[in-house]
């Protein structure tokens, strides 16, 4: 009895990771073959982006597979409570800031206006240009100077910039965020979408936490993730682009 105890407060102290990265890969893979049947058939709506796709489109822009890097170099000999302290400010930072940027964005967008064929377009445009970038650059500018400011000792004001701006919330990721919130269907769908968006910062936190701990088999796991889920981005993107221009008519 006493060795059981012992054993579920080391799990709670130190938590099996692994099994729970392996469990959303499979959910992300489950999302990915979902979204890749409706590239196939070409049921894409115009109105309102499928919950998987949003998810694909949210994990590559605002996920972890892109902050793992720059965190261990922000962090680097810092101890363990400061980690925490930095991952936790930084995710606290970017749950005000896409909320904040949701809600401004998605006023004026539906102030002027457009039409909903019009502002998929645009989305299109937006994403496929992003995943083509993502893949043909992995290392940005931001990427550079973050690897400057990873010279100096840790400190926790990193968690603001540019730990939470630029690097978790991403411009791109911002504008995409946006236009879902726009193109909703009703406020469920709205919920639905930041219930994804807390999701994501949840997961940021957690892989932030663990990083150091399992930091080159991460950044290798999240890395071909990445990869994979940028070509389905790529797809979707001009799947996105030639409904918008059947809805308008132009094809």
């Amino acid at each position: 009895m006493a060795c059981s105890i012992k054993t579920i407060g080391k799990w709670i102290r130190r938590p099996p990771i692994l099994p729970f990265l392996a469990l959303g890969a499979l959910c992300l893979f489950a999302v990915d073959s979902a979204a890749a049947q409706e590239i196939a058939s070409g049921q894409l709506p115009i109105k309102s982006f499928p919950i998987a796709h949003i998810a694909t489109f949210l994990f590559l822009m605002l996920g972890p597979s892109k902050i793992i890097g720059p965190f261990l170099a922000l962090t680097k000999g810092a101890t363990i409570e400061l980690r925490r302290q930095i991952a936790t400010r930084a995710i606290v930072f970017s749950v005000i800031a896409t909320g904040l940027a949701a809600l401004l964005g998605e006023y004026f967008l539906s102030e002027y206006g457009i039409p909903v064929p019009v502002l998929a377009f645009s989305a299109g445009i937006a994403l496929f240009l992003v995943a083509v970038l993502d893949i043909l650059a992995k290392f940005t500018q931001t990427t550079a100077e973050i690897g400057a400011t990873a010279g100096h000792a840790p400190d926790a004001r990193v968690a603001l910039s540019p730990l939470a701006f630029p690097t978790i919330v991403t411009p791109h990721g911002v504008a995409a965020l946006v236009v879902f919130m726009v193109l909703s269907e009703d406020w469920r769908d709205q919920l639905t979408i930041g219930a994804i968006a807390l999701a994501i910062m949840a997961l940021n936190w957690i892989v932030m936490v663990i990083a150091h701990r399992i930091g080159p088999a991460l950044m290798i796991f999240l890395s071909l993730l990445g990869a994979v889920l940028s070509i389905i981005q790529v797809a979707l993107g001009l799947q996105i682009m030639n409904n918008s221009l059947r809805a308008l008519g132009v094809v």
